[in-house]
């Protein structure tokens, strides 16, 4: 009888299953190595407790959980020093260890998958790596809110336009607009650790589908690895992606967001706004045109919501014709959400960059604030206030001096109190007073409101926060 172990291209692991490995084209798509082996650390400490509760529970003996103990860290400490030889052969980052575990102790590392699978190896490990990621990205969103929370400070009470329909509407502050992103960067950090919490259950011992007839330990192992408790359900616990589903979701809100600011900024940074000036870290020059300074990081960062947003579509057809509970589809979760990772972060990282040296031209922003009538709402409010109109007719008054004031080649401010009372007697020369884009932004008191003293209270509540 023939040894097929031996065999160029056969798969040991296998064991008498097959009596031929898999050829080229079977070895690329069947192997994950390449990518998976990214999941070195978490699969290292899975395994690790896994061993522990073994010894712990009789299940192997005491011995074999040591050597298997410090096999494991051997291995781990050749894959840090970049020793570590990955072989496509062996298929995915599971085998690899346990393979040159075997390697390094002999029988006892044999003993290692008692009581488990690769289906809740594979869930365990990138589970933990996806709520490392989620601690990963909260602190690199707090360390954009942070550079925005220090423009917002230098210029808590700088006058600017206020858009809708990127037409100036009202004027607001610089300080007020900063914090609106700072805002949603913390609700996009509470999604994350909202997400963290929920996927923080441990499917180790779930093992291929059904759990397992040894007498396993599941709370102990959830415990040494950081968990909450062991998911209730075995069949969940391998099928499960829901957790990797979350991450991108929240990656795809946060990177939207990162995107809006990224907009902000081109526009800003043109010849035609001259809003904001971005350092030269984060500029490039042209080929050609020598007068040229391109945002290019902004650009780049502006566009990685596709490739985000493409790998949280991606997952989602993945899993959603699949029954349960594993099947090989579920290999193709990890690359995609690997790369959004890495792109989420490189984005926080750029953004806080760009926010941290970004120099804004105060006059230029107060000179734009004053611009389109920005205040002709305050002309409405004051008719409202203090003539008691109607807002409706208060709303036609304002309409008519716009017009007026456009006709003549002017802003509000501009024309006499002739002038505005040619649309209503009543108005008077203390309407003057709220016409000012500083007594404007001064005016806007209601909590959430744009005027400095409320700027400058949520800037000090954003910064106990985040401390």
């Amino acid at each position: 009888m023939t040894d097929n172990s031996t065999k160029p291209g056969s798969n040991a692991m296998w064991g008498g299953r097959f009596a031929d490995g898999p050829d080229a084209i079977m070895e690329a798509i069947n192997a994950s190595i390449s990518f998976d082996q990214r999941l070195a650390a978490q699969d290292i400490a899975g395994s690790r407790a896994h061993a522990a509760m073994l010894g712990a529970t009789g299940i192997i003996s005491p011995s074999d959980a040591e050597a298997i103990r410090e096999g494991l860290l051997t291995v781990m400490s050749e894959i840090e020093g970049g020793t570590f030889e990955f072989s496509a052969a062996l298929e995915d980052i599971h085998m690899n260890v346990e393979a040159r575990l075997v390697e390094h102790i002999g029988e006892a590392g044999k003993r290692l998958h008692t009581g488990r699978s690769r289906n809740d190896q594979v869930a365990l490990d990138f589970r933990m790596w996806v709520r490392d990621q989620c601690d990963a990205v909260q602190g690199a969103i707090r360390a954009v809110q942070e550079a925005l929370l220090g423009q917002a400070e230098a210029g808590a009470d700088w006058v600017m336009p206020g858009f809708t329909h990127l037409q100036t509407a009202q004027p607001v502050t610089w300080g007020h607009h900063m914090l609106a992103y700072v805002e949603m960067l913390g609700r996009d950090a509470a999604r994350f650790a909202d997400a963290r919490e929920r996927m923080n259950e441990s499917p180790l011992g779930a093992a291929a589908l059904a759990g397992t007839s040894f007498p396993i330990d599941r709370e102990m192992t959830a415990k040494a690895l950081g968990f909450a408790r062991p998911m209730a359900n075995s069949l969940d616990a391998v099928a499960d992606r829901d957790f990797a589903l979350e991450f991108l979701a929240a990656a795809s809100i946060c990177a939207m967001h990162l995107s809006r600011l990224a907009e902000e900024l081109v526009i800003w940074s043109s010849a035609q706004f001259r809003f904001v000036a971005l350092s030269d870290r984060f500029s490039t020059g042209s080929s050609i045109m020598p007068q040229k300074k391109n945002p290019d990081a902004a650009e780049l960062l502006r566009a990685k919501i596709g490739r985000i947003l493409g790998a949280n579509v991606g997952l989602l057809t993945v899993m959603k014709g699949l029954p349960l509970a594993y099947s090989k589809d579920m290999q193709e979760d990890k690359e995609q959400v690997f790369d959004a990772a890495d792109n989420l972060m490189l984005a926080l990282a750029a953004m806080a960059g760009m926010a941290a040296d970004m120099t804004a031209n105060r006059a230029a922003l107060a000179a734009a604030a004053g611009s389109g009538f920005s205040t002709a709402t305050d002309l409405a409010d004051w008719l409202v206030r203090v003539l008691g109109l109607p807002f409706r007719e208060a709303h036609h008054v304002t309409g008519a001096l716009v017009a007026k004031a456009e006709a003549e080649g002017c802003d509000l401010p501009d024309l006499s109190l002739a002038q505005m009372q040619q649309a209503h007697a009543g108005i008077t020369d203390d309407v003057f007073n709220v016409l000012t884009v500083e007594n404007s932004v001064a005016s806007r008191t209601s909590y959430g409101g744009t005027a400095p003293e409320n700027v400058c209270a949520q800037i000090d509540a954003w910064k106990e926060r985040l401390a």
